[in-house]
């Protein structure tokens, strides 16, 4: 397991994890109030150690080990954290591998860099989830969500037109995830303009699809990924 270092991005102190290794480098980004040491994120990691591959892991401004408050977190913010380490401490090619709202942040990296992602992976993927998931801002603050993220999300909403995005895309999606909708895994994948986009629905999975066998699959659609890569 690589050591915590530090990354300033804008003067937020953004930790990350970094395994050096081949390229593609696998990047894992956490969902929404979760960090880097997360079940799925510590078996990835083993399973680049195990094949010799980079591997990049961060917490966003106000969780984990990184600083700042939680509750002035935005999507948009976020999404820098993610840009800056990409940018930073990447060279080559890289798989995203997004979960939940990390999924909605892999989205826009694949976007915003395209010569850099040349696959993308989302687990439990939940993009546009301020849209969706909450009827006002008002609604969104009485869960628990901050207004300023809700606010941010609706400005990076993706799914009401075709994303263009023209790299690989894996979805996992849990068949009865109670968080986000089987529905959005769908919607997902006809947006999406690439040709080669396979969803996979696990019979039985919630949301955290974090069972043994979830994270087989998880493993390998990487391996499958990572073969014509490599």
């Amino acid at each position: 397991m690589g050591e915590i270092e530090r990354l300033d991005v804008g003067g937020r102190s953004i930790a990350y994890r970094l395994r050096p290794g081949n390229v593609p480098t696998i990047l894992f980004l956490p969902g929404y109030a979760s960090d880097m040491e997360g079940t799925k994120a510590l078996a990835l990691d083993a399973f680049a150690e195990g094949r010799g591959q980079a591997m990049l892991r961060l917490d966003y401004s106000g969780t984990g080990s990184s600083g700042g408050a939680f509750e002035h977190g935005t999507l948009s913010l976020w999404l820098e954290d993610a840009l800056a380490v990409l940018d930073r401490l990447t060279i080559g090619p890289v798989i995203a591998v997004g979960s939940s709202m990390g999924g909605w942040i892999a989205l826009h990296l694949a976007l915003l860099r395209p010569e850099r992602v040349e696959a993308l992976i989302g687990i439990a993927a939940a993009p546009d989830f301020t849209d969706w998931g909450f009827a006002s801002g008002e609604a969104a603050s009485a869960q628990g969500l901050a207004r300023g993220f809700w606010e941010s999300g609706q400005q990076l909403l993706l799914l009401e037109h075709p994303v263009g995005i023209n790299c690989p895309v894996r979805l996992l999606h849990g068949e009865n995830d109670a968080e986000v909708p089987l529905d959005v895994a769908f919607r997902l994948m006809r947006a999406l303009r690439s040709s080669d986009v396979q969803l996979n629905v696990l019979k039985g999975g919630g949301h955290r699809l974090s069972e043994p066998h979830e994270i087989r699959a998880i493993l390998q659609t990487v391996h499958a990924l990572l073969e014509p890569i490599s």
